[in-house]
């Protein structure tokens, strides 16, 4: 259900083998900041009055981000010369007809759709029309909760209340439980977790793939790279796909 989050998890894990962590690491403290930005720009200051703000701020605790980090970005946020950051989502099909879904935080369109349409062009793909992949992934709400925020605490009853907040699904791994919601329910698992006392490492809206589209590995593997691109493009925060992740590539990308 979940292995398109973030581009798939297991593709992120293996590129994460292959030393990349670092740069990811740059990269989500960017977003983060990003959405610091945005959240103080149109809320305010105040995390207690600024929902959207009090989210970027626990998403930046559960990715380590060093403290001045987070209260530099909320003051550059109020001063005049702050940038002004649109959120803007770009539709796609790459080499062999794998779906594609960007989101981007920019303070320039015109950069941002011209990077995004050169790297489809020169990777086989194409830039679509907005709402054209509907069908292809659904708008969800992703919470992911550390064990050690649920120690002490009966799992049978968390699970009723956390339904009960709004989740359609719990998944129970070693280090964590991955809560998933309805986009209209994001909000209110938001509240029921503050109710019950527990911080998540992070929570955010995703494009989760409702069907997935096999390639050979050859064409796969040029397909990765394009995604690769797109994700180290500055004004890109998010990129999803639906390509499965047959045995075959895992293992190519493996070695």
């Amino acid at each position: 259900m979940h292995l398109n989050m973030s581009g798939h998890s297991k593709w992120a894990n293996i590129k994460h083998r292959k030393g990349a962590q670092d740069k990811r690491r740059g990269k989500l403290f960017t977003r983060i900041i990003k959405d610091i930005s945005i959240a103080a720009k149109s809320g305010g200051e105040n995390p207690d009055s600024n929902p959207s703000l009090r989210l970027a701020i626990q998403n930046a605790r559960g990715a380590n981000m060093p403290k001045e980090k987070v209260e530099n970005a909320i003051k550059k946020a109020s001063g005049a010369d702050a940038a002004n950051y649109q959120e803007l989502t770009y539709e796609g099909y790459g080499n062999g007809g794998v779906a594609v879904f960007i989101e981007t935080a920019t303070d320039n369109v015109n950069r941002t759709v011209a990077n995004i349409r050169s790297i489809f062009m020169k990777s086989g793909g194409n830039l679509g029309t907005n709402g054209s992949l509907s069908f292809v992934f659904a708008h969800k709400g992703i919470f992911i909760v550390p064990k050690a925020q649920l120690e002490g605490k009966n799992e049978d009853d968390l699970e009723f209340e956390l339904i009960d907040g709004g989740a359609d699904d719990i998944e129970k791994a070693e280090e964590n439980w991955e809560i998933t919601t309805s986009f209209e329910n994001f909000g209110a698992m938001q509240k029921k977790l503050e109710e019950l006392g527990i911080e998540v490492e992070n929570a955010s809206l995703q494009r989760i793939a409702l069907n997935f589209k096999s390639l050979p590995v050859p064409e796969a593997l040029k397909f990765l790279k394009m995604i690769e691109k797109l994700e180290d493009d500055d004004d890109i925060n998010t990129v999803y796909h639906n390509l499965e992740l047959t045995d075959e590539l895992i293992n190519e990308l493996e070695k």
